[in-house]
């Protein structure tokens, strides 16, 4: 089993910038990408970043050019920089890992962070 710890949401301001940690732990054998999605309410879950274990990176448009995701697969930890957030962004965020054993790729989700950005 792997399990997945956000941390590092909140409230902040229009314009303000945060920073979400996502760490990995327990029988890891081999993370081939992480990932960060978010869920606003009445929404459905959707793809923010993505970045797999050699660092190819993904984002989605809504995105791009504000966060930045990395990835410190030493410390099996995905990272997600938010700069000039808007209301728009305000939801529960959650990581997701694509853990391989093998040729058998199992997916693990956090308990997610709540973002709300609001003045």
């Amino acid at each position: 089993q792997v399990q997945l710890v956000e941390s590092g949401g909140g409230l902040v301001q229009p314009g303000g910038s945060l920073r979400l940690s996502c760490a990995a732990s327990g029988r890891i054998f081999s993370i081939n990408a992480m990932g960060w999605y978010r869920q606003a309410p009445g929404k459905q879950r959707e793809s923010v970043a993505h970045i797999t274990s050699g660092g190819i990176t993904n984002y989605a448009d809504s995105v791009k050019g504000r966060f930045t995701i990395s990835i410190d697969n030493a410390k099996n930890t995905v990272y997600l920089q938010m700069n000039r957030l808007k209301p728009e962004d305000t939801a529960v965020y959650y990581c997701n890992t694509d853990h391989v054993v093998g040729r058998t790729h199992t997916a693990y989700w956090g308990q997610g962070t709540q973002v709300t950005v609001s003045s």
